[in-house]
């Protein structure tokens, strides 16, 4: 590690881009269809925050033709995508960092049936609106979480050689993370094995 950075100042400086980072809203995507290539393109452009690496792509057209492949996402209209298909993918985004793809397409089966060009009001922009309404409120939760799990992981290791302190704090805060991750990670597998989806991925309540 960089010697004029800490682990600390890392973490604040994280802190601070979940405060500066807001999930794409409904309104800021196009109200007409792209083509695939102007789909990756505003993805990589508005999600650039997300990535790990500058060369890193947030969306390709092999991954989106997987995801319509494995019923993740309808099929487009003339090779064109529309609103819909790209808060979809928004949301895929996201999901695929936690979850397997089975366990996407049993959730997302039902969206896409109620929710997918839905003309009665409640629509997917209704649907994503909701959700990411309260994203400020979870940034602050999450902000509150890892300024305080830092804190712990500053004293585990208090008696240790001064030498060592600094690998033993990095060590202590990954693995308080992962272990926090990995806690959640089960819980939203339990949740979806919970509900009744048919085999198809596909609510087994029936519709009205």
């Amino acid at each position: 590690m960089d010697k004029t950075t800490s682990i600390q100042s890392i973490i604040n400086e994280f802190i601070q881009h979940i405060e500066n980072q807001h999930p794409i809203a409904a309104s800021e995507l196009p109200n007409i269809d792209l083509y695939m290539d102007q789909v990756t393109t505003f993805m990589d452009e508005h999600l650039e925050q997300s990535k790990r690496y500058p060369e890193d792509k947030i969306l390709t057209k092999t991954m989106i033709n997987n995801y319509a492949k494995n019923h993740l996402l309808p099929p487009p209209n003339k090779k064109k995508y529309s609103k819909d298909h790209m808060l979809l993918l928004i949301l895929i985004y996201y999901f695929k960092n936690i979850l397997s793809i089975n366990d996407i397409q049993k959730v997302l089966t039902p969206l896409n049936e109620r929710y997918f060009k839905n003309e009665k009001g409640m629509d997917m922009s209704w649907l994503y609106e909701h959700i990411m309404n309260w994203e400020p409120a979870q940034s602050d939760r999450i902000s509150s979480q890892i300024q305080k799990l830092s804190e712990d992981a500053d004293n585990i290791f208090k008696d240790a050689p001064p030498e060592d302190q600094e690998y033993l704090q990095l060590i202590s805060v990954i693995s308080l993370l992962v272990y926090d991750v990995y806690q959640k990670k089960q819980l939203i597998e339990k949740l979806i094995d919970s509900y009744p989806f048919s085999s198809d991925g596909e609510s087994g309540k029936k519709k009205k």
